[in-house]
């Protein structure tokens, strides 16, 4: 082999290529045969994903992605929302334009200073958009200094963009062009418009729906449900972060920079309170006037369901109620019997892990006034334990149950609707990187998850990351059909949380050998993590729900 040509292992189909040094992914692409029914999108590079434009220098081993992958979704995402970006300029020039947040598998957007889009407007957003695609505009990736990318944002008013150079300096910075646009993406995009075949526009609230092809069926756009109580907490929350001026991360950094982090813990801290209470309200409401004694908590994992429960109690007992917690977790089935996905992984967000006819026995008994010796499961054994302290109720007693099937109708079947109160609660991120990159949710939450896994279940970082599809698939299946059935939501997201979480979890992902198809996932939180400024947990307060995860809880778990 001559010192200008490197060997490349293709992982799709085995086949093994010499190629020339400088050679790209895209041409490595024509030179294989892969039968695939949707286009590649993007690439992993010895478990590091890279665009397709990306060129070889060393011998690499290399895995093509589509949308149906978890990543290629998201880069087929990103595409989207760049020439969304485009097609919107183009057609209200100077006009801020803004993704806002997830809803009904789609995203919400909306255009500055243009809240009452007419039918005829969005169909000429839409077409603008398909032009843009016909005309397969490459999308360019280039590596500038950032006082350059500080000036091109600035002739385009990218104030987001900029504050985030100023608040996290870097001698240079990557950014993405598309014909006039600038853009800066914490992850790849496709090589050009061309790629995103399929998409809609539509009239929503004050702005734009997005929706976007399914993952699984790539030819299909998902359907869009109605979720005016998740959309109303998004809204609410998007709100109360512009009125604190941290509704993105370089708005956040320059408060933090600037000392003001005590003042955002407090009052972010204060929010949580005041929304509580709010709940303990209206139980208490449902409690005198349809006799609801039983609290239902539901919501994905790391939402901070047992922290947020016991936070409840709390503010029931001021009403005079009396709250017993129970958690669905501790009537996991014994680990050898829980039931495995496709993938033959743990499903433990299958209704089937948890023993619903013990836990339906136990309720009707305690409903009955009988005192009940509840289970308790302990994740590292993955065994059911007793407790020693039966519980029993009273006529004040009010009963709260948390987990991630708390709103399915499947897990209380014989109870009467009228003695339930349903609670659904996640973690709806509320700051976003700028105005056209949004912080998933997901992300947030497996934060909060990477870090509580390791410090009390025994899982490392890689053991997280491989298992997060798994669970991912199952709140698709298990939770987020019913949150709409929910009496009240709670956003259990904090303005300062994920600041406070790099720490903590950086040392975890850095963990993550190169060697596993993981580590690139854990590459991509690193790059995230790396914009945020870092604070201490120093005036995070016991009772806060982030302690459910960094630990330093005064709540015992």
């Amino acid at each position: 082999m001559t010192m200008n040509v490197i060997k490349v292992i293709c992982e799709n189909d085995g086949s093994e290529l010499q190629v020339k040094m400088g050679t790209t992914l895209m041409e490595v692409l024509g030179m294989l045969s892969l039968n695939n029914p949707q286009p590649f999108l993007a690439a992993y590079v010895n478990n590091r994903l890279k665009e397709l434009d990306y060129q070889i220098y060393k011998p690499i081993s290399v895995r093509y992605i589509d949308i149906t992958h978890y990543e290629g979704i998201k880069v087929y995402h990103r595409t989207l929302f760049f020439t969304l970006d485009k097609a919107v300029s183009d057609l209200y020039p100077g006009r801020r334009f803004r993704i806002r947040n997830s809803v009904s598998k789609g995203f919400y957007c909306e255009i500055e200073g243009h809240d009452d889009l007419s039918q005829k407007e969005v169909d000429a957003i839409r077409e603008r958009m398909r032009e843009l695609v016909a005309q397969d505009i490459p999308i360019v990736r280039s590596k500038v200094l950032s006082a350059e990318a500080e000036q091109l944002y600035a002739r385009r008013r990218f104030e987001d963009k900029i504050t985030l150079l100023k608040t996290r300096p870097r001698l240079y910075v990557t950014i993405y062009t598309l014909a006039d646009m600038v853009g800066y993406f914490y992850g790849a995009l496709a090589p050009s418009t061309g790629y995103i075949h399929l998409f809609d526009v539509k009239r929503y609230y004050n702005g734009l729906y997005l929706a976007v092809p399914k993952r699984f069926k790539p030819d299909e756009l998902e359907r869009m449900v109605p979720q005016d109580k998740m959309f109303d907490i998004f809204k609410e929350y998007k709100q109360w972060g512009e009125v604190m001026e941290v509704s993105n991360i370089g708005s956040l950094n320059a408060k933090i920079l600037s000392g003001d982090s005590s003042d955002l813990i407090k009052v972010a801290e204060a929010f949580h309170e005041k929304k509580l209470a709010n709940i303990a309200d209206a139980i208490y409401d449902a409690n005198v006037g349809r006799g609801a004694r039983l609290v239902l908590v539901s919501g994905p994992s790391s939402s901070g369901k047992t922290t947020f429960a016991k936070r409840l109690g709390i503010q029931l007992r001021i009403l005079g109620l009396k709250p017993v917690m129970i958690s669905l977790d501790d009537y996991f089935v014994d680990r050898e019997h829980t039931p495995k996905d496709e993938h033959g992984e743990y499903d433990y967000e299958a209704l089937e892990a948890i023993d619903v006819a013990t836990f339906n026995d136990h309720l009707q008994r305690l409903m009955a006034g009988e005192s009940v010796d509840i289970p308790r499961y302990d994740f590292i054994t993955g065994k059911r334990q007793w407790h020693e302290s039966p519980l029993h109720l009273d006529e004040r007693s009010v009963l709260v149950i948390e987990g991630i099937h708390g709103l399915n109708p499947n897990l209380t079947p014989g109870l009467d609707e009228n003695i339930k109160f349903k609670i659904y609660i996640s973690a709806l991120t509320s700051i976003s990187m700028d105005d056209l990159t949004r912080i998933a949710t997901t992300d947030n939450r497996l934060l909060r998850r990477i870090t509580r896994d390791y410090n009390t279940r025994g899982s490392n970082a890689t053991d997280t990351l491989r298992r997060w599809e798994s669970v991912r698939r199952g709140e698709d299946k298990h939770i987020f059909p019913y949150q709409e059935n929910a009496d009240a939501m709670f956003n259990s997201s904090l303005f300062y949380e994920i600041s406070v979480l790099r720490p903590f979890v950086e040392p975890m992902l850095r963990e993550v050998p190169d060697t596993v198809p993981e580590y690139g996932e854990a590459q991509r939180l690193l790059k995230f993590l790396d914009n945020f400024v870092p604070v201490k947990p120093d005036e995070i307060p016991p009772t806060s729900l982030l302690r459910e995860f960094i630990g330093g809880s005064s709540f015992r778990y």
